[in-house]
């Protein structure tokens, strides 16, 4: 379709709108969370238990994006503000950011570029409970203090947001299948434009704090989303993953959960600690939709994802 395909687009749109009035957006923040939710629902309902049987019986791809998560991100946040000599309070909003587990946003970008959804969201649960540990040992590695993770709440989102939605779709799935096969066309549409509006939302809660940021944070995030994206794409294929599953990767280890970066930034450093995290936010759904618009038209014409066809490695082969 091509409203879904110009889906860069309506995100730059989007940002600009929530700029020019945030007002519009900021009272809406309470919807963040269950308008992912609708999003995974409507995941659930195009996937079957036989494409996570699939996933686990693989389970080298899921280590490898892991793996490649925890490994590059926080280390890269650490060595682009030092090359760019970012402010302490910078550069550990860097790291925390780097060391967070992979955002639920991922799975929608993957799920609009048509690549792993089972893997992609195999991924974020795996390595969301990793992070659990993880996240606080990163951020005492690079930055020598000492970051603590509400646990409980963090499993909770997580139930909230993926676990349960998708689970019921699944069950739909399984239970009206006639009926799913009917409404599943338009639920890539259904998918971008939550997703817009989630957009518009974290853009007009970080409206007044991003003319703080300036040009060399930005420019750091950048580098960190495009490194992360790029390192994971092709030391997945380096390593023997198909086109479609490093995909499926690259927007895993690319794509932050940069929500919680904002809130373990505020509470154990400072405001501008915060900023990476909240330009973040914003710029891995552009970047991630870009990739998403340009994988799903390379898949329209040609170029099935590995959901669709288990093993079978793609005929694209560039990122």
């Amino acid at each position: 379709m091509l409203f879904t395909r110009l889906f860069p687009l309506w995100a730059i749109l989007a940002c600009m709108l929530a700029l020019s009035v945030p007002d519009w957006f900021t009272a809406l923040q309470g919807l963040i969370v269950p308008l992912l939710a609708v999003v995974m629902f409507a995941m659930g309902l195009t996937l079957g238990p036989a494409d996570f049987r699939r996933v686990m019986q693989t389970p080298r791809p899921i280590a490898i994006g892991v793996t490649l998560q925890f490994l590059l991100m926080p280390l890269i946040a650490l060595l682009l503000s030092r090359m760019l000599q970012l402010s302490p309070d910078l550069t550990a909003g860097m790291v925390v950011v780097g060391a967070c587990a992979g955002g639920t946003a991922s799975n929608v970008i993957c799920y609009l570029g048509k690549g792993d959804v089972a893997l992609s969201i195999s991924m974020t649960l795996m390595s969301t409970l990793l992070g659990v540990l993880l996240t606080p040992l990163l951020c005492a590695l690079y930055l020598s203090s000492t970051v603590q993770v509400d646990t409980a709440a963090m499993l909770m989102n997580i139930l909230q947001v993926v676990l349960l939605p998708i689970a019921g779709g699944l069950l739909i799935n399984q239970l009206a299948r006639p009926l799913v096969k009917k409404i599943e066309p338009g639920l890539p549409l259904v998918a971008m434009v939550m997703i817009l509006l989630i957009i518009s939302i974290i853009v007009a809660l970080n409206a007044g704090r991003l003319p703080e940021a300036g040009l060399i944070t930005l420019a750091a995030v950048i580098l960190h989303n495009s490194f992360g994206l790029a390192g994971g794409f092709y030391i997945s294929r380096l390593l023997g993953m198909d086109p479609v599953r490093a995909r499926t990767i690259a927007i895993e280890v690319g794509m932050q959960n940069s929500g919680l970066g904002v809130a373990l930034s505020l509470e154990f450093f400072s405001a501008t600690a915060a900023l990476p995290g909240a330009l973040f936010s914003i710029w891995h759904n552009i970047s991630g939709s870009l990739l998403a618009a340009r994988w799903a038209a390379g898949s329209d014409a040609g170029d099935t994802p590995a959901t669709s066809r288990p093993g079978r490695p793609s005929d694209q082969d560039h990122m």
